[in-house]
């Protein structure tokens, strides 16, 4: 990583999106920022920088609003792959969400000690053993999509983003 990237990442770091204006004139003065510290001009940034950034920024966003359920963004990440009832087992399920397994064995373990998540043995393979949502999951679950809703819909209006099914849709997918 070149210095100018820490220093604008530093620049930014700590910044919630929900009260913040995130369109080009943050990059713009994260640049000017950089430009005044060193004697050259610094680089125009990567899309890989900038999608560094947008993902630093919406995820304290949206930690604190999930927060405010005493939920962090990984479990409600869980919870919502979760969600479709059929039940995954943790490496599908750690590999899906690109969380480390072991991670997502104690993500799993919290999730069920307050009863969001059970865990089923599989009936052929009593080795498989899958996670699934319970009813209070799903209740829970309900409340903490609305308040990630509101701070997309936020985060849309500020940055006048279309539909997720354009460009970063198909980058998510690489």
């Amino acid at each position: 990583m070149s210095a100018n990237s820490t220093a604008r990442d530093a620049d930014v770091r700590g910044t919630d999106v929900r009260g913040t204006d995130v369109r080009d004139a943050d990059v713009r003065d994260a640049d000017a920022h950089v430009g005044a510290v060193g004697a050259e001009a610094a680089p125009a940034p990567l899309l890989v920088e900038l999608v560094a950034l947008a993902h630093r920024r919406l995820t304290t966003g949206l930690a604190a609003a999930l927060a405010e359920e005493d939920c962090t963004v990984d479990q409600w990440r869980v919870l919502r792959a979760l969600a479709d009832g059929r039940g995954h087992a943790m490496g599908e399920l750690a590999q899906a969400l690109l969380i480390p397994q072991a991670s997502l064995s104690r993500l799993v373990d919290g999730l069920a000690d307050t009863g969001l998540v059970y865990r089923r043995q599989g009936d052929r393979d009593r080795r498989r053993i899958t996670a699934h949502l319970s009813r209070q999951g799903r209740t829970r679950l309900t409340r903490l999509d609305a308040l990630a809703a509101a701070h997309d819909a936020a985060v849309r209006t500020a940055c006048a983003l279309p539909d997720p099914a354009g460009p970063l849709a198909r980058l998510a997918a690489l």
